[in-house]
Formats: C-alpha cells, sequence, structure tokens
C-alpha cells in the first residue's frame, strides 16, 4: 500500500469514541482515534518498506506515528533519525512506547539512553528512561553494564518524586524492569521499590493507574518468572 493508501485506511478505521479516549490521555490533532489492535493489522503492509514506515511518523499524525513504531526495522534506522524522533514525540504515548521501543532494539540503544535521560525536556527524558527499560528486557544479564543499573537505581530511589510528571512515571517503570528481568538485581530492586513507595503521576482525566513498583515485582517472583526475557518489546 501506498503512503496515500495507509492514510486513508487510518482515517476508515478511526472513530470518535477511540479520538475522545486519546485526547483525555494528551494526544493533539492529527489524529483519527485507531484502536492499537486495528493498527497492527496494517503492520504486514508497511514493514518491509521502510521509508514508507518514516514518512509515516514524519507525518505528525498519531496514528500513522504509532503504525511506523510497529512496522519500521529497528536494525537499519539510523542514530539521526531515532533522534528527530524523540523530538517530535510530544506525548506520553509516543516517547514511552513508539520511540523508546525501536530504540531499545536499535544499535544506538544505550547510547541514545544515555544521551535522553539528561535532557531538560520532559518527553525526551521518558524517551530515556523508558528505552533502557525497554533494552533489559530483551538483553541477556551477561550483556548489561550491572554496575550502571544499580547507580541509575541509586538515582531513581533518591530522586524520583522530585522528578518531571512522566519522567516519575517512567523511572518506577524501569525499578519494575530491573526487578523482573536482571536476576542479580532484583533484590536490589526489590528495596528501592519499597523505599520509594507509591509513584504520584497526574494521569489526566483517565483511569490510569501507576503500578506499585514492590507488588509488581513480588507478582512476578510468585511466578517464578524473574529474569525471562522477552524476544521483542515493540509492541
Amino acid at each position: 500500500m501506498t503512503y496515500e493508501e495507509i492514510m486513508q485506511k487510518l482515517e476508515e478505521l478511526g472513530s470518535e469514541q477511540t479520538k475522545k479516549i486519546y485526547n483525555n490521555h494528551g494526544v493533539k490533532e492529527p489524529y483519527f482515534g485507531v484502536k492499537i489492535g486495528d493498527l497492527k493489522k496494517l503492520v504486514k503492509y508497511v514493514k518491509k518498506d521502510h521509508e514508507l514506515a518514516l514518512k509515516l511518523y514524519a507525518s505528525g499524525n498519531h496514528d500513522a506515528m504509532y503504525l511506523a513504531g510497529l512496522s519500521v526495522n529497528p536494525k537499519i534506522i539510523s542514530k539521526e533519525i531515532l533522534q528527530e524522533w524523540a523530538k517530535k514525540a510530544y506525548w506520553y504515548m509516543a516517547a514511552e512506547y513508539t520511540v523508546a521501543q525501536v530504540a531499545a532494539e536499535s544499535d544506538y540503544a544505550l547510547e541514545l539512553a544515555r544521551e535522553w535521560m539528561k535532557s531538560e525536556e520532559e518527553m525526551i527524558a521518558v524517551c530515556g528512561w523508558s528505552t533502557y527499560a525497554n533494552y533489559l528486557s530483551i538483553t541477556p544479564d551477561e550483556k548489561l553494564d550491572i554496575a550502571e543499573i544499580s547507580t541509575m537505581l541509586n538515582q531513581v530511589k533518591s530522586k524520583i518524586h522530585e522528578e518531571r510528571n512522566r519522567v516519575r512515571y517512567v523511572m518506577n517503570g524501569f525499578v519494575i524492569s530491573v526487578g523482573t528481568y536482571v536476576t542479580e538485581l532484583k533484590e536490589e530492586a526489590k528495596q528501592v521499590a519499597e523505599s520509594i513507595g507509591k509513584v504520584h503521576v497526574d494521569v489526566g482525566n483517565t483511569a490510569c493507574k501507576v503500578p506499585l513498583a514492590s507488588d509488581y515485582i513480588k507478582k512476578v517472583e510468585e511466578k517464578n518468572r524473574i529474569g525471562m526475557k522477552r524476544k521483542t518489546c515493540i509492541c
């Protein structure tokens, strides 16, 4: 399918009800309001066309941007394009999911995560923490920088409640990711989770809740799934 055909299909799949839900979460026009499940059905028409995926993200249309993230090849995307994507990720869904998940599977995961986490721009910092958390979920422990991750846990412990709104959310997610995916640091993550307790995030006019990191890690531990990696973090 061509770019024009994909955009037309997205418009057909959109609904006012879904638009209202996205609006409550902070999306801005243009967007059609397409459910994630319906976006996934279009991946097969985009996945083999890298340039088409890039064009969809560049459109600025949320639905097209999310579809681009599901379809693009993270192994051939350039660092420069990922940096552009991060700058255009104006709300949390694009930053925490689309950009972070693709970046985590790219060859620049750690380089960009470290760069973005230091940003004074909230959504770029969000990209950074979420990229690192996703990277942990797909990378064997022997390839991880355990000392760096431990340092980051301490940073979360001391800074999370002073951080910007969505940065607090992804920092909490980082603790969960360490506790569930990095066996060597499970106990340390559990201690940090207990220390930070409930993390307050303004989720707007939505029913979303911030998971309690200690409870989340405990549930994964009870299922004996600590350290079980994912094949992909793009979803």
